[in-house]
């Protein structure tokens, strides 16, 4: 059986009917469909639903008995179906640019048994593009830029407009630049949006801004497109292209010739039609009589020239002077070099104006000497001013009392003579500040002040003296023509009255047998010893008298006294010690800790004292009686025999094992056992160790029956064997002196320094 599936399909105003698929079966009919897209307009606005489209199974007799079933995306809401006829209808108006597309699923069933006839299929509906949205410029309005003077064709901006119609249907988003303001100054192209200059050599100082309008239609720009638009505001940048000018070419300034030196006294300015960095200007006076008297700068903000006074004006000597001055542009633009020179140049003439002067010294500062020590009165100097006016009036001088030293001065107001008004000391002022004042007579409020130093000159009127206090220190084991000191002195007075200083000892002073100077023509001069060996205990401080002169006019001088001790030194001649209580702390304590030791000693005595006194005063029995028994516990109330425990243990045999006498008991214990007797031949006790008579009297106490039952100390006065180091004692040696190195005695440490001492003291006399 053949079977024949068809759609109808609706598209605009056109239906149709189109076959699809012709299906032969052999063994088992079976029914089927095959879906195209449906297509929908966007935006419909009619009052009926928008027919869509057809759905139809050949199955269905045309009796009703096929049921249609639509379902998926927008199905009953957006699109319905005519369930007998299988008539799709768009109840709503679609727009494309929100979906372009819907998905849907179709089934047709038996009515009757509700069961499918043919299996569920999938189809779509497109929604088809109309030209509803026109052309935007999403980064509008534009502001730009673009150097004034630039070619033709210049490009500016490039604008671009976006359509949200469907790009590949139709031209509903085929967009066409045009300007529709801005001409004839720029152009647009049509297809790129590119805005590009149309006139040449655009000024900036004849128009800045312009306002471009630029539209994009789309329909390829054909009648009932739709269209968009968008301002380009554009500016002009400037460039170098004017150069400067004076407004005038001559002027004329008038200055007064009271004007400081330093000070503005006039302004001058060029014009440049340009702005920014373009109109930057150097002002400079070219030539003229006046360029050594007055300069000119730029002022950068208002890119006026500053004309300022050098040097001072004097209407008698000069009454006018004039002035070339140059206006250039700084920063050059060569492209518009043919419109230049950027530069102009103009006149300037200055008058000086005539001003009633103050006097005018004939020196701006002045410099005056006078000696110290000099009368009151005395002439300083004298300082001169003189009207510079025509009418040269007299003028009068004084002081300008405004601090202290202006008070040690007088001045003639007639003649401007200078005198002393006190006793001037350099030592201690040696130079004086006033300032002098000059004012005509017959007008007093003009006034000129002059600056006045006054230099003390210096007379030889004070001593040399020690340049400081000397701490002299002389080594007990000095030798003869030691320097132990170098001395120098110093002088008030300047280097012209006692630069050379000469030292010697006191001449009415009997010669010093210890010590001598020697003057080093050096200013400075050298203490030295006049004989070996110096000692604390016999004398610690020598007190040395010293005459210093100095080499002025008359020469003046005078004796100082230098303390010199004796102090005990290292034998690379560092200072060990210099007090003679230094003797009790050889071994390395001070004073302070010896005192200590002894207030420790004293403390323990009398508690030793208390203690036996004490022990004597309440003697009991060692040993408690039989009948004292307390559940056979026995108290001891003694550690140890005492001192008075003399017999048990006799201490003579210690120090010498030959005096050892027959073995004593105590007297304090009733022995038990009865001694035995010991015998020792008198052979075997000459030639006893000692260590091993202690071992011997060890092994007897521990064994001694005798003994109390307590612990007792037992001390033994033994040394062991004999240094290594020998004897140090002179009491073997030989009379005669010998050849021996005694330098190893200072590598023995700080408790054998003395002894190195005397015996290096003994080598070094030898040696002499």
């Amino acid at each position: 059986t053949h079977h024949s599936l068809v759609i109808f399909y609706h598209v605009g105003s056109l239906c149709g009917v189109q076959k699809i698929k012709n299906l032969q079966v052999h063994h088992r009919p079976k029914r089927g469909w095959v879906w195209n897209q449906f297509f929908v307009l966007e935006e419909h606005m009619g009052p009926d639903p928008q027919y869509v489209g057809k759905l139809h199974s050949n199955s269905d007799k045309g009796d009703g008995s096929v049921k249609y079933i639509l379902t998926g995306e927008g199905a009953g809401t957006i699109f319905i179906i005519d369930d007998t006829t299988g008539d799709i209808h768009s109840t709503k108006s679609l727009d494309r640019e929100q979906k372009t597309h819907y998905v849907l699923h179709a089934q047709a069933i038996d009515r009757r048994t509700n069961k499918p006839l043919e299996p569920e299929s999938e189809f779509i509906i497109k929604v088809q593009d109309i030209n509803d949205n026109a052309p935007k410029f999403t980064d509008g309005p534009y502001i730009v830029t673009v150097p004034e003077m630039s070619e033709m064709g210049t490009s500016v901006l490039q604008v671009t407009a976006t359509d949200a119609d469907d790009p590949t249907y139709g031209n509903s988003a085929r967009v066409v630049y045009s300007i529709l303001q801005g001409q004839p100054y720029f152009s647009v192209d049509p297809k790129t949006g590119v805005i590009r200059t149309a006139l040449h050599n655009m000024d900036r100082e004849a128009r800045e801004h312009y306002s471009v309008v630029i539209q994009a239609k789309d329909m390829a720009g054909q009648v009932g497109g739709l269209s968009g638009s968008t301002t380009v505001n554009i500016t002009l940048t400037d460039v170098n292209d004017n150069p400067p000018r004076f407004p005038q070419k001559h002027y004329q300034l008038y200055v007064p010739e009271s004007a400081q030196v330093g000070s503005d006294v006039g302004k001058i300015k060029a014009n440049d039609a340009d702005t920014g960095s373009n109109a930057d200007m150097k002002y400079t006076i070219i030539n003229g009589d006046g360029s050594g008297v007055f300069s000119i700068s730029t002022d950068k903000e208002t890119r006026e020239g500053i004309l300022s006074l050098k040097k001072p004006l004097n209407y008698e000597k000069k009454k006018s002077y004039t002035l070339n001055i140059e206006g250039a542009n700084t920063h050059l633009d060569f492209r518009f070099s043919h419109l230049g020179p950027f530069k102009d140049v103009t006149m300037l003439k200055i008058i000086v104006g005539d001003v009633d002067e103050p006097p005018l010294f004939t020196m701006p500062s002045y410099v005056m000497e006078v000696y110290e020590n000099a009368k009151i009165g005395t002439t300083v100097g004298t300082v001169t001013a003189q009207d510079p006016d025509t009418a040269n009036s007299l003028v009068r001088y004084f002081i300008d009392h405004n601090t202290e030293q202006d008070r040690y001065f007088t001045i003639d107001a007639s003649t401007g003579t200078i005198k002393t008004a006190k006793i001037f000391d350099r030592e201690e002022t040696p130079w004086y500040n006033i300032t002098v004042a000059a004012s005509e007579i017959d007008n007093p409020g003009l006034v000129s002040h002059v600056p006045v130093g006054v230099r003390i000159l210096d007379v030889n009127d004070n001593p040399p003296e020690l340049a400081r206090e000397y701490d002299v220190v002389v080594c007990e084991n000095a030798k003869p023509g030691q320097v132990i000191q170098t001395i120098t002195a110093t002088d008030k007075d300047n280097s012209a009255n006692g630069a050379r200083f000469h030292f010697s000892l006191d001449e009415g002073l009997s010669l010093n047998p210890n010590f001598t100077l020697r003057d080093n023509e050096d200013n400075t001069a050298s203490i030295l010893t006049r004989r070996r060996r110096y000692s604390r205990t016999t004398q610690d401080i020598y007190y040395l008298p010293v005459l210093i002169s100095d080499g002025g006019v008359p020469p003046l001088s005078s004796s100082s006294t230098l303390t010199i001790r004796v102090c005990a030194c290292e034998r690379d001649g560092r200072v060990r010690t210099c007090h003679a209580e230094a003797f009790l702390s050889s071994a390395g304590l001070s004073t302070g800790a010896l005192i200590a030791i002894l207030l420790c000693v004293v403390i323990l005595l009398a508690i030793v004292v208390l203690f036996i006194t004490l022990r004597r005063s309440k003697k009991e029995p060692l040993i408690i009686s039989e009948e004292d028994v307390r559940e056979n516990v026995v108290t001891y109330d003694d550690e140890g025999g005492g001192e008075e425990d003399t017999e048990a243990f006799d201490i003579t045999a210690l120090r010498n094992p030959s005096a050892a006498e027959e073995l004593k008991y105590r007297r304090d214990v009733r022995p038990e056992v009865k001694p035995v007797p010991r015998h020792h031949p008198s052979s075997s006790l000459d030639s006893i160790d000692v260590q091993e008579f202690i071992k011997q009297r060890l092994a007897e106490a521990d064994l001694d029956p005798s003994v109390p039952p307590y612990d007792s100390l037992q001390t033994y006065a033994y040394e062991g064997h004999r240094s290594e180091a020998g004897s140090i004692s002179s009491l073997d040696s030989a009379t005669t002196h010998s050849d021996q190195d005694y330098n190893y005695l200072g590598d023995w440490g700080p408790e054998f320094k003395k002894l190195a001492e005397l015996y290096g003291e003994i080598e070094s006399e030898r040696t002499t």
